[in-house]
Parts: C-alpha cells; sequence; structure tokens
C-alpha cells in the first residue's frame, strides 16, 4: 500500500511516553508545498554542514543554513556555526509558525537533502544553548518536497516510532522529547527528489 496517497491526520501526541511530538499533518496544500520548495532551494544561503566525530572533520553532503534574529554563534558537533539574519519569506513563515503552535521562535536550521542517499543519523537536539529555563526545548519542524522515513528512538527502552514525513508537514517536538529520545532521518535509494526541512529554535544566547 503506498500510504503517500493519504493526508497525515493531526495526531495529539507521537510518542507513548517521555516526550510530546505533536503531527499537525498538511499545514500548505500541495501547490502552496511545491511553491515554498522551489524558493528556499534557490534563496537559502546553502552550504555544506561542517561536522567533528570522533575527534575526526567529515564534510557532509546535505546542506545547512542557519538565520535568526541576530548573528548568534551556535556550537554543535565540535563546530561553531554562525546564524544569518532572516530570509524575508522565511521570517513570515516562522511568523505564520508561531501563531500555529503558539510558541515564540527566534531561529531556524534548515536542511537541504538532495536525494535520499542522504540523511542524518540518532541524536537529540539538547544543547545547552536550546534549553529552557524550565529545561525543556521545543522544536517545530516542517518538511518539503520528497516524502521521507523520520523515526523516534527511546534512548533507554529503544522502542521505535516512525512516521513518513510528506511535503506540508508539521510536527512539533516539545517538553523532556530531547532527554528521553533521540529522532534520525533514514536513508532510502528510492528517494531521487530533494526535500528541505524547517526547523525553528528559540535560542538562548549565552554569550557574555
Amino acid at each position: 500500500m503506498n500510504f503517500e496517497l493519504f493526508a497525515p491526520e493531526p495526531h495529539a501526541n507521537l510518542l507513548p511516553y517521555d516526550g510530546e511530538v505533536e503531527d499537525y499533518g498538511l499545514i500548505f496544500n500541495a501547490e502552496d508545498s511545491e511553491k515554498y520548495l522551489r524558493y528556499f532551494l534557490t534563496q537559502l544561503a546553502w552550504q555544506h554542514d561542517e561536522v567533528i566525530l570522533h575527534g575526526q572533520y567529515y564534510q557532509t553532503e546535505r546542506k545547512v543554513v542557519w538565520y535568526g534574529d541576530a548573528h548568534y554563534e551556535y556550537h554543535y558537533s565540535g563546530m561553531q556555526k554562525q546564524a544569518l539574519i532572516w530570509n524575508p519569506a522565511l521570517l513570515r513563515l516562522k511568523q505564520h509558525i508561531e501563531q500555529r503552535v503558539g510558541q515564540t521562535f527566534n531561529s531556524c536550521l534548515a536542511n537541504l537533502y538532495e536525494n535520499g542517499t542522504q540523511a542524518v543519523g540518532w541524536h537529540s537536539d539538547d544543547e545547552p544553548s536550546l534549553l529552557s529555563p524550565t529545561q525543556q526545548v521545543v522544536i517545530a519542524s516542517l518538511s518539503f518536497g520528497a516524502s521521507r522515513k523520520f523515526c523516534f528512538k527511546h534512548k533507554s527502552t529503544q522502542e521505535k516510532v516512525q512516521l513518513l514525513l510528506q511535503s506540508g508537514q508539521l510536527i512539533v517536538m516539545r517538553g523532556k522529547t530531547q532527554r528521553y529520545w533521540k529522532h534520525a532521518l533514514m536513508k532510502s535509494m528510492k528517494v531521487t527528489e530533494p526535500r528541505v526541512n524547517l526547523t525553528f529554535r528559540y535560542f538562548y544566547d549565552q554569550q557574555p
């Protein structure tokens, strides 16, 4: 059965315990999603991501770019990133998402996967700069382009939850999700089209 024929239904919480992942379903129709995809593919300042793993430097095939209210300095995977000031269309989209989910964001880490061979391994977005005073992280993840399998794995029980993220679909990770769960975007040799993923976050600037 081809599940892409069916639009995802909104779901209050995709996780069975120890976290909150709300699925808003498709918040844009196919035509608008395609317009956003084509715009972001050409108008964002994409660069290959850089990471240090086990003391070794790597440049990833996927591309990223970080935008925000200011030139924040963000440290993850052993590297330092600096935010660019908002692209106007991305800023308007951020404001739309804020109204939709009832949460304020001041930055967006955008990811470009040119085909199904590009993916992201298991990780949690639990850097100190993302933790609120109540030690919670809220990340709104909006997808455009190719449908891709996205998975969660509990850090203790190893239980997995997976879903197919479609173009125009929004999920929001809240609460203690990053503390107890890892997530990953899985590879698929069948996918030949690009996917743009926008992850809206609140960055707590820790600069003195």
